[in-house]
């Protein structure tokens, strides 16, 4: 016989493991927009257009690892009450991979029209993409500790937080360095465009880490 208790951790074990699921392939798309960066350092129009659409491919395989969350935690059913911190999470994520694709779309547009992007520009801009890549990286080394008590998540939710701070102060360098560029208005609007939608990625991630540590406290 399955005692109730036993069953709630059971639940909770199943809704976290397509949580992290969901998660590392977020992780594996966010992984390619560093890439993209570096095509548009050297204007590499083919390969670019090939990771563009390795992410609108990725894009779609969250898309459905993020159903698959809804799915299970629906028949899980009301035993797990956490369901909705569950949900928040995932919710979370994939914004983070929502963004990675309009990232790709605008950089492909900036190189398909050639608009000229100063190269000291471009080289921030891979070093902004990194910075946000990393603070994924520490969401999901959150994501892993989550059964190891909450002390650790708090721990390694620290890291994530510190990760976005760095994200921060490159990005107000960068967006003062493109305002002062003297950059054709639309590559100057879609690279603006990019920079925050960079930014957003770290902040999405600060704010999972917080539902992460939220998840830590019911494990």
């Amino acid at each position: 016989m399955v005692l109730p208790a036993e069953t709630e951790r059971r639940a909770k074990r199943r809704a976290l493991n397509v949580c992290r699921d969901h998660l590392r392939k977020a992780l594996e798309l966010a992984r390619i927009v560093p890439q993209m960066i570096d095509c548009f350092i050297k204007n590499d129009k083919e390969k670019a257009r090939q990771l563009f659409n390795e992410i609108r491919s990725r894009e779609d395989e969250v898309d459905e690892a993020r159903r698959l969350v809804s799915r299970e935690l629906a028949e899980i059913g009301a035993i797990l009450l956490s369901r909705e911190d569950f949900l928040r999470f995932t919710n979370l994520t994939s914004e983070i991979a929502d963004f990675g694709e309009g990232i790709a779309f605008r950089l492909v547009e900036i190189m398909e029209h050639n608009w000229s992007v100063p190269m000291d520009v471009k080289e921030d801009l891979l070093k902004l993409s990194e910075a946000v890549l990393d603070t994924v990286i520490r969401l999901r080394e959150t994501m892993m500790v989550l059964t190891y008590g909450s002390a650790k998540a708090m721990e390694k939710a620290k890291d994530v937080e510190i990760a976005e701070r760095v994200v921060d102060e490159l990005y107000r360098g960068l967006e003062i360095k493109l305002l002062s560029s003297k950059l054709d208005f639309p590559a100057l609007i879609l690279l603006r465009d990019v920079l925050q939608l960079l930014e957003d990625s770290a902040d999405k991630a600060e704010d999972a880490a917080d539902a992460a540590r939220i998840l830590s406290f019911i494990m």
